[in-house]
């Protein structure tokens, strides 16, 4: 499985989920690692603009392809989700979840779906798996951001 991750260039190549273990997300608390990946660039785009205030935009991104076996990737079924997942801001319910599964050092990636687009999805690295070696950075790009997407 290839995915991308937009992120500031200093960060870019990110193998340990250390913003996500600051500050939590969506599907992690504070305290649990994690690296936020989507399925196509374009996604990745749209992750970061609906979740970051233009203000607070780094000058300087990348985009990081990753790659690792699609066998490592635990699919979350729609009947696992939380009835209230797609709350903004995201639920204590989703953040639980994800750090559930986070914790379990058997699970490499989990596929959760997006708010953003539906029927695509995002990717959601566990630096803290056994398997972590398996993942593989393929290409960091830099990457210009159209500000014409948030104004």
């Amino acid at each position: 499985m290839k995915v991308y991750r937009l992120s500031n260039s200093e960060f870019a190549g990110d193998l340990e989920g250390t913003g996500a273990k600051l500050y939590g997300g969506r599907w992690n608390n504070k305290g649990t690692a994690c690296i936020y990946t989507s399925a196509s660039r374009a996604l990745s785009v749209l992750e970061l603009a609906a979740n970051v205030e233009t203000e607070f935009l780094p000058a300087n991104l990348s985009i990081t392809s990753y790659e690792f076996p699609d066998s490592e990737i635990r699919n979350l079924s729609e009947k696992e989700l939380p009835g209230n997942w797609t709350e903004i801001p995201g639920p204590s319910s989703t953040k639980d979840l994800g750090s559930k599964l986070l914790l379990n050092p058997n699970v490499l990636c989990i596929r959760v779906p997006s708010i953003m687009v539906e029927q695509e999805y995002n990717y959601l690295i566990n630096p803290e798996s056994n398997r972590i070696n398996s993942v593989h950075i393929i290409e960091i790009t830099k990457f210009q951001f159209d500000n014409r997407i948030k104004k």
